[in-house]
């Protein structure tokens, strides 16, 4: 007889966290077939105001999150309510009914459809995970024309969810109380059910497309170990698994304890390097957990959540405040706000531009500044006005060469100018390194900026030619390659000779073996996800300058990134 006991399924790590316990599965029950009218005018009439009643109701939800602190998932809803409200959506479905005579049901989950579809085709992972969204807001809105109430689980004791997808609506309204894990066979870590389970402590997998197979018929008797950070997730997991599951939990439980506990302590070698730790955040909601883990300022505030999965371009006010926020959270200590780093693989509705084969090197960025010139001229005006509340720092990304960097002086200038002195704080003015010839070139401009940031991401992957999203070439993406080192070092040298701020806010900066080479290298600003803080801070507290320099330069020499990572794993593991 076949069994499931102990069998081990791997998906994609979403939130992190471990639980274990039964399992109830969420299928989303199929409206049925297409129906027709024999009234057009009155089903027009019945989508609009059910297309109304679901844009309320998901504004209703966005301000219950924003009343429980979780204003960055807000705006999922908010997103929510204008795509019910999207005069494009809504001709594609009265079309359909005027047309095919389809009811206003089968019009709007017909339309919706199609627009997910469109969604799926983009690069992007994050724009192509919001075909959930449409489907969601879709859906509801053809219950609702057909008189069925919203999506619902029902379960009583605290379970594993466990689905295909997950709406979003859905997951913001689970009883959280209830909710031990998430576990989803499709989606992605950057679909909204994913980013709502990070933000409410769920541990989440998803991509577990194997899981059906193998709980086949199983009901609630069989339970689930899930593993938010690994992936991992087990089904039937028998006594000693569950103790290992608990005793991680703990492990992990000691470790934030230990992490906040130390947190005050600064991050100096034994030698007396002092190096500044900041932290990379996307919203607001992000502040206090950074400053709660030794994040002395922000490294990398990301804009992006501000442009993307909306029908126009945040005003300048909701950005100045949003940023205005994020300064007076971390004051006196600066905040250092990426600009608009969209366009390319990011693409935005509002935006219009042409396809590219290569998106990565095409326009993107600073480089759309050429067309749409207003756009970054605002979002540095709220800049502006943001540092009247708190140390503001503002960067631009994308930078190839002094025209690009004199362009973005030009820019703050304007934007700078177009306001009264008693409206606006000061700024300090900077760019992204991670474009070789911006640090190839870098003496041929570092000398009008007041700090340059690594980006070490992008960085490595124009430096190697090696796609970051392509799978396939994973054994080209370890930032210690001594390629990827000489630029490095080359940055830190034109720095110091124009007595420039230097900082890296890539991923190196979070892992503590790449970390203690950077400092080797001198850099003395590292910059990271609030989680890789404390792991950073404890290696650089137990090693020697004079020891991370002697590796930096034995480094610069070596053939390969595997050896360079042997070399200063050895002295982490020595100290």
């Amino acid at each position: 007889m076949t069994t499931t006991a102990g069998r081990a399924i791997r998906g994609v790590p979403a939130a992190p966290g471990l639980a274990h316990g039964p399992y109830v599965r969420f299928e989303r029950v199929p409206l049925g077939a297409a129906g027709q009218t024999t009234d057009p005018a009155t089903e027009v009439q019945r989508l609009k105001a059910a297309c109304e009643v679901v844009a309320t109701a998901r504004e209703r939800v966005a301000d219950e999150l924003r009343r429980s602190g979780h204003g960055n998932e807000a705006r999922i809803f908010d997103a929510h309510a204008e795509m019910a409200r999207d005069p494009a959506l809504i001709d594609d479905a009265i079309a359909r009914i005027m047309s095919s005579r389809a009811n206003a049901s089968a019009a709007i989950s017909a339309a919706s459809a199609s627009v997910a579809d469109q969604l799926r085709t983009l690069d992007d992972a994050t724009l192509a995970a919001r075909a959930a969204d449409v489907l969601d807001v879709g859906d509801r809105i053809a219950r609702e024309t057909a008189g069925l109430p919203a999506a619902t689980i029902d379960f009583v004791v605290p379970s594993i969810i466990v689905a295909d997808d997950l709406p979003p609506s859905l997951t913001a309204t689970l009883p959280r109380d209830r909710v031990l894990a998430i576990v989803l066979e499709g989606s992605s870590p950057t679909a909204h059910a994913a980013i709502l389970a990070r933000a409410y402590g769920i541990p989440a997998v998803v991509g577990a497309s194997r899981l059906r197979e193998v709980l086949g018929a199983s009901g609630p008797q069989v339970h689930l170990a899930v593993d938010g950070t690994t992936g991992e997730v087990i089904v039937s997991p028998d006594a000693d698994t569950i103790a290992h599951f608990d005793a991680r939990a703990r492990d992990i439980a000691r470790d934030r304890a230990g992490a906040v506990a130390d947190a005050e302590l600064p991050a100096v070698t034994v030698d007396g390097t002092i190096v500044q730790l900041l932290a990379n955040i996307g919203s607001l909601r992000d502040s206090a957990p950074a400053r709660d883990l030794g994040a002395r300022g922000v490294g990398l505030f990301r804009t992006e959540f501000l442009f993307l999965e909306r029908g126009k371009a945040p005003s300048e006010d909701e950005q100045a405040d949003v940023y205005g926020e994020v300064a007076a959270a971390f004051a006196p200590d600066s905040v250092t706000v990426r600009l608009l780093d969209v366009g390319g693989d990011k693409p935005i509705s509002y935006l219009p531009m042409p396809r590219e084969e290569n998106p990565f090197l095409g326009m993107r960025a600073l480089r759309l500044a050429g067309t749409y010139r207003e756009l970054f001229v605002a979002q540095l005006r709220a800049c502006y006005r943001a540092a009247a509340r708190g140390r503001v720092k503002v960067m631009a990304p994308m930078v190839a060469d002094a025209a690009d960097a004199r362009l973005f002086l030009d820019l703050a200038r304007e934007a700078r100018t177009s306001l009264a002195a008693t409206e606006r704080g000061e700024v300090d003015l900077g760019v992204m390194l991670e474009i070789p010839s911006a640090v190839l070139s870098a003496d041929t401009y570092f000398d009008r900026l007041a700090f340059v940031s690594l980006g070490t991401n992008d960085l490595l992957q124009y430096t190697l030619a090696a796609d970051r999203g392509n799978a396939a070439l994973e054994h080209y993406r370890d930032g210690l390659h001594p390629a990827h080192l000489a630029l490095i070092r080359m940055a830190v040298e034109a720095a110091r000779r124009h007595d420039v701020g230097l900082s890296v806010c890539g991923e190196m900066a979070g892992d503590p073996v790449a970390a203690l080479a950077l400092v080797g290298l001198g850099v003395r600003s590292l910059s990271m996800t609030p989680a890789s803080l404390a792991a950073v801070k404890r290696a650089i507290r137990a090693v020697s300058l004079a020891d991370l320099e002697r590796e930096a330069v034995a480094s610069l020499s070596e053939a390969s990134a595997e050896a360079v990572r042997t070399r200063f794993g050895r002295l982490r593991a020595a100290a």
